[in-house]
């Protein structure tokens, strides 16, 4: 599609009288289909995956056609008390222990605008001197774009978001963090909170949590824990490791709808110290009190949102359609193909594998000499692959992103789909190698 190509093909001004159906659904299938991304595509592997299922699929319709508002226990008690059961069920499948409770937000992004809210809380209700302008929070360049503007919106100055040091895996450096830690007190400022990433979006990164979460104990500083793709992994027992450390974080996020086959939007937000969150986000209005409030949970309290969608039921279908086991073979299936696409790439003259594929996401480029041409310059090769990803998705069938690693231009597969097969990915891989030698 070509910018403004769905635009023109629509009336610019609203019918004044109502159409039949079947000519609405005649222009979507004319207008609409072919101007979008098909993030179910078994060739989609760019950004992360956006999975849905067919039970999760009849749970939205469902909650679409009973139009519920599930603000409050009263408002809706059964989407409030699957919400409190399903989120019960996630925090044993990945092994968080029972201190943690859960609440469903709509996005990662939203998550740790709560976490960096009630830390800003927190802090300033802990310290005396701690004003909001004083504040500071800290991640790195490798995080996630949605966690510095979490601090932003929370309040804390764009000059006192420091971008922490990381190492040669791409993930922070306690050292570098613990120097800036006391760099910052010595100025008079007061650090609020740090967000640690497990499964950065660039390579997948996993920050060392343990050695940060120690840290941010010895100097009292919130650690919120950024898994919004990764950490639906650790439902596979092989794979739990991923949130070594995690059980001393303040908070945490992943994403049912990234990889457990839940449509979006459904993030998973889990957090220890439930008082500090309902002092940042409890709402006391006459119209919302009922006389249920001392034995129920009002989910309205829990986050930035009055009015809530009824999330849970896709979740509960999900994890009850293909059980716990079913949903572990799948990741166990899209690790395993991650793997293989990685030995592929290794084995392939010109091309380098940029970082480990642990979890599914392959992170490569071209970076050697083609057969007949000259080995090409550092800059020269950014371009090339920048090309390189341009005639991939110029196919159409098949989509990639890139990004940049350590200042180089790199590729990246993200596996992850239900319908995504080994003859997928071979196809893929085909398709970029004979792109590689076609300029």
């Amino acid at each position: 599609a070509e910018p403004g190509a769905v635009r023109a093909a629509l009336p610019a001004a609203p019918p004044l009288s109502g159409e039949p159906f079947e000519r609405i659904m005649a222009d979507f299938e004319r207008i609409i289909v072919p101007g979008l991304t098909h993030w179910g595509h078994p060739g989609f592997l760019a950004y992360f995956p956006a999975n849905t299922s067919p039970p999760s699929i009849l749970a939205e319709m469902l909650t679409a056609t009973i139009g519920a508002q599930c603000m409050s226990w009263n408002t809706s008690p059964a989407a409030t008390e699957l919400e409190q059961v399903t989120m019960e069920w996630l925090r044993q499948m990945v092994g968080l222990p029972e201190v943690f409770t859960g609440v469903i937000q709509d996005t990662a992004s939203t998550a740790t605008l709560v976490a960096m809210i009630t830390a800003r809380d927190a802090t300033t209700q802990r310290r005396n001197d701690a004003t909001v302008d004083r504040l500071t929070g800290y991640t790195t360049l490798e995080a996630n774009h949605s966690v510095p503007k979490g601090m932003r919106l929370a309040g804390i100055r764009p000059g006192h978001i420091r971008m922490v040091e990381t190492g040669p895996e791409n993930a922070m450096l306690p050292e570098a963090l613990r120097i800036q830690l006391r760099a910052d007190r010595a100025a008079g400022l007061v650090p609020a909170a740090v967000v640690a990433t497990v499964g950065t979006t660039g390579s997948t990164a996993i920050d060392p949590v343990p050695a940060i979460a120690a840290i941010c104990r010895e100097e009292a500083v919130w650690l919120h824990v950024d898994a919004a793709w990764a950490g639906s992994a650790a439902i596979v027992p092989e794979l739990r490791w991923i949130f070594d450390g995690v059980d001393a974080a303040d908070s945490v996020v992943f994403n049912p709808h990234k990889w457990l086959l839940v449509n979006f939007d459904c993030s998973a937000y889990f957090v220890k110290d439930r008082a500090a969150l309902l002092g940042s986000f409890g709402a006391s209005a006459e119209i919302l009190r009922t006389a249920h409030d001392d034995r129920v949970v009002n989910y309205r309290d829990w986050g930035i949102q009055l009015g809530r969608r009824f999330r849970a039921l896709k979740l509960w279908f999900v994890i009850r359609s293909y059980g716990v086991e079913g949903l572990r073979a799948m990741i166990r299936e899209h690790v395993r193909l991650g793997k293989v696409l990685a030995d592929w790439i290794e084995r392939e003259p010109g091309f380098e594998l940029v970082a480990p594929a642990d979890l599914g996401l392959v992170v490569f480029r071209y970076g050697g000499e083609r057969t007949g041409n000259r080995q090409r310059a550092a800059g020269e090769l950014d371009g090339f692959n920048q090309r390189l990803q341009e005639r991939v998705n110029a196919t159409g069938k098949i989509f990639i992103t890139g990004t940049r690693l350590g200042g180089r231009y790199v590729l990246r597969v993200a596996l992850g789909h239900l319908t995504t097969t080994e003859d997928d990915v071979r196809s893929a891989w085909n398709m970029i190698k004979e792109a590689a030698t076609s300029e």
